[in-house]
This record gives structure tokens, C-alpha cells and sequence, in this order.
């Protein structure tokens, strides 16, 4: 039997008050089980306890009581953090940084080497069409733009288990649909995904089965398709019904006790239309300063481990050797210069120049002459001295 890659049981959550009286039940008794490879929908108004359950299962908060397992192991286990990748609600970036700089960081925090860290930045950066923007900080992105290099870092250390919490929020049309055809994609390949969104049109388009919250409590879960299914009505659809034949319909409908209760025509999704208006203005080859749409999935996300080629795998190895024995680098210390050489000279000269001074004050102009005549072959000697390293 399969393990289920997250397990709830009677799991609670009571937050208390600063006398300890418990002041609101975020999560009462949840049950809920989500299976591997699945794309999994938490929906629910604000206030039903959502975060709070997110929260639980990435261990930052405790549950009162009950239980939660994540790929089979308590979330708070440290070895089970390394293989989950979220998305919070707000993207907390390091605004100075680039796009490049912000997947380097995180696949430094997931000890990946450089040559790997390298390769998947540069294979992120191109999935979430940020590659003309990737050397801008991004602290000077928009909020669309945020949104999809944060869903990069929670991608960086290839996850098990992806939760994303509003992953579409403040995206455009083009955006939103690139980060469902990713979600689709990478439940394709056998990731989990665990999608919090209050855009039900989102979770209705990528979810497998979904589980809908209120008051802390599971109210509903299944397929979307046995959601969504209407039992006490049945739909016809058909193509060019002239009015004689919806008629005989309508009484045919009427003789089995029923009722036709509309007959009119299908409209499209406006979404639909909005791809196509898009499609056609880059079939016209439209210049736009915007995020770009790429096709294909990073290799390293594949369900199956990709190996390494020869020279990729020496390349690596040699990376990690230099980064064990690397040494500190010692600056080294520039020799004086001539500025400090005329300092001391001019030291040493000082008191030649006031002892002579002294002797000519007291000694005739010939003896004075002779004396800075002699006096002046030590001068010369330190010179010599001082410059002779110079010299060589």
C-alpha cells in the first residue's frame, strides 16, 4: 500500500489568550490524507483555518491535538523540511538581490554544488519567463514578477512535496496561466502539490480532488469532476437544432415527466478568448517588455533523477575539491613608499641640519665648511641605504 505523502488526523489547532482561556479553534479535528503525484486544492473563506493548517504541516506551529505527517515523518523533523518547496502568500525576497542571486542563495541554503546551482537557476529563470529581467533587483519588480521567482525558489531543491499558498495572486492572465500549466506539469511527473487559492476557476482547472474548509472543519472532499456534477439535472448538447426539432424535444422532454428548462446557445471562457487575441499578436511577432512564456519543464524536476555525463560529473567533483581546500586569501601589505623613505630622511637630516647650525654659530665660516662637508657623506650613506632595495 502507498504511503500517503501528508496525513491529518483529529488534527487542532486552539489559539489562547494571555490568561491561557482558549480565544479561537483555527482547526477542529481535521482529517485529511493527500495521495502521491496528486494536485491537491485547500479551498475555504478567509478564517477557515487554512494558513493555520499549512502552517502546521511546514512545523511552524504546534497542533493542540491530534496528529500531521508529512512523507511519513513529523513535519517538525529537519529532514523532511529539505524536501518541500513553498510559496508563501507574500513573496519575502531580498529586494537587492537579482534573480540570479536569489536562486543562488536558496540552492546555497539546500547545499547544492555550483555547478548544479548554476544549471537549475539558469533553467528556472527561463521556465517562469523572467530571463530578460533576471539581472534587475528584485526589489523593482512588479508583484506578478515576484510571484513567479518566488514560485522558482520553491522550486530550486527539486521538492517531493510543492504547497503553494495563493500561488496566482497579483499575476496577469499570461501569468496565471503559466503557473497552472506548471502546476499541471509537475503533477505529471509524480510531485505532490498542495494549492491554497481562493480563485476557485484556478483549482478547478489543475486540482485532481479537492477539500473545502469552514469553521476549522473539513466540509467537503472528492474529485473535482464528483464535486461539481449536478445529479438532478441532465444537459444536451448538440449542434444546429432547428425549432421544429426543439420543440418535439421540449414535448418529448414533457411526456417523461420532466421539464426543458433552457435551450439557448453555448458562450466560450472569456479566458479562452483572452489567449487567443494574445496568440495572434505574437503570431504577429508584437514586441513586448513583459514577462516571456516558454514551453518545457526543467530537467532536474523529472519524477527520475537525471544522471550526470562524464565531463559533468568530473566538473562537479573538481568544484567541491576547490571548495574544501580553498585557503584564505592574504592580502598582501604594500612596502612603503617614497613618501614614508622622505619622512625618515627628513628625520634623520633634522638633527644634522640644527647640530650644524650650533657649530657655525660658534666656529669660523672655514672650519663651518669643513664640518658640512663631512656631514654630508653620512646623509648620502643613508640614502644610499633607504634606495637600496629599490636599486635591486
Amino acid at each position: 500500500m502507498t504511503m500517503n505523502v501528508v496525513e491529518c488526523i483529529a488534527l487542532t489547532k486552539i489559539f489562547q489568550d494571555f490568561w491561557g482561556r482558549d480565544k479561537v479553534r483555527a482547526v477542529d479535528n481535521l482529517d485529511m490524507e493527500v495521495r502521491p503525484g496528486e494536485v491537491f486544492g485547500l479551498l475555504g473563506p478567509n478564517g477557515s483555518g487554512k494558513s493555520t493548517t499549512i502552517k502546521m504541516l511546514l512545523g511552524l506551529l504546534y497542533p493542540t491535538s491530534g496528529a500531521a505527517r508529512v512523507l511519513g515523518k513529523m513535519p517538525t523533523d529537519t529532514a523532511v523540511k529539505s524536501q518541500i518547496g513553498f510559496l508563501p502568500e507574500e513573496s519575502y525576497l531580498y529586494r537587492y538581490l537579482n534573480a540570479y542571486e536569489t536562486l543562488d542563495y536558496y540552492g546555497r541554503l539546500f547545499k547544492l554544488d555550483r555547478y548544479e546551482r548554476k544549471r537549475r537557476t539558469e533553467q528556472l529563470i527561463e521556465k517562469v519567463g523572467l530571463k530578460k529581467a533576471a539581472k534587475r533587483p528584485v526589489g523593482t519588480y512588479s508583484k506578478g514578477m515576484a510571484r513567479r521567482i518566488g514560485l522558482a525558489q520553491a522550486l530550486m531543491n527539486d521538492p517531493d512535496l510543492l504547497i503553494l499558498d495563493e500561488p496566482t495572486s497579483g499575476l496577469d492572465p499570461a501569468g496565471t496561466l503559466k503557473v497552472k500549466n506548471v502546476i499541471k506539469e509537475l503533477g505529471e511527473r509524480g510531485k505532490t502539490v498542495i494549492l491554497s487559492s481562493h480563485l476557485l476557476a484556478d483549482v478547478e482547472d489543475v486540482c485532481d480532488r479537492v477539500v473545502i474548509m469552514y469553521g476549522g472543519r473539513q466540509q467537503a472532499v472528492g474529485t473535482v469532476e464528483e464535486l461539481l456534477k449536478r445529479q438532478d439535472t441532465t444537459q444536451i448538447l448538440a449542434k444546429h437544432l432547428d425549432e421544429n426539432t426543439i420543440q418535439k424535444i421540449r414535448e418529448l422532454v414533457a411526456k417523461s415527466g420532466s421539464e426543458l428548462l433552457r435551450v439557448d446557445h453555448p458562450t466560450d471562457r472569456l479566458e479562452n478568448l483572452f489567449f487567443r487575441v494574445i496568440a495572434e499578436a505574437q503570431r504577429q511577432q508584437i514586441a513586448t517588455s513583459g514577462a516571456e512564456e516558454s514551453e518545457g519543464m526543467p530537467e532536474f524536476l523529472s519524477a527520475r533523477p537525471q544522471r550526470q555525463t562524464g565531463s559533468e560529473l568530473v566538473e562537479a567533483l573538481v568544484d567541491a575539491g576547490k571548495d574544501e581546500l580553498k585557503e584564505p586569501v592574504m592580502t598582501p601589505v604594500e612596502p612603503a613608499g617614497p613618501v614614508a623613505r622622505a619622512d625618515v630622511l627628513e628625520e634623520l637630516t633634522k638633527g644634522e641640519r640644527s647640530s650644524s647650525a650650533a657649530a657655525t654659530s660658534k666656529a669660523p665660516a672655514s672650519e663651518s665648511a669643513d664640518k658640512s662637508e663631512e656631514k654630508s657623506q653620512p646623509k648620502s650613506d643613508v640614502l644610499d641605504r633607504l634606495m637600496g632595495p629599490d636599486k635591486k
